[in-house]
């Protein structure tokens, strides 16, 4: 079973999302990790970085401000996420950059995803 996860960010820091925090929240049960980093002026691609774990592929983009409303360019950089994750893969997370998973329910999600695994009516884990 592969699981790859994605999540978009821009100026993560400026803002004081957890994503350090979010991103390292998962990274124990995915095989690949998104990162989508938006045009950045205050270190969050370099925080990023010192993650340092070979899971982390960072995306660079920039946002167009004029998709801004209505949250559109959101909707873009999570597809950019989502497009960009391997299509090998078996489940894919979608974490917001101000989630986090607690290490408790590693096991349990790991568990349902690979019961679930050959059921193709499921979409999606809640």
């Amino acid at each position: 079973m592969k699981i790859s996860a994605f999540t978009y960010v821009r100026n993560g820091n400026t803002f004081g999302y957890p994503f350090i925090e979010s991103i390292k929240s998962l990274l124990p049960i995915v095989d690949e990790y998104i990162v989508v980093v938006g045009d950045s002026t205050d270190g969050t691609r370099e925080a990023v970085e010192q993650i340092g774990d070979s899971k982390i592929t960072i995306v660079d983009t920039i946002w167009d401000d004029n998709l801004r409303k209505g949250g559109k360019v959101f909707a873009q950089q999570a597809n950019i996420g989502l497009d960009s994750a391997s299509g090998e893969s078996d489940w894919l997370f979608h974490l917001q950059a101000d989630e986090v998973i607690h290490e408790k329910y590693h096991e349990t999600i790991r568990k349902e995803m690979l019961e679930n695994l050959e059921d193709k009516n499921i979409e999606g884990l809640l």
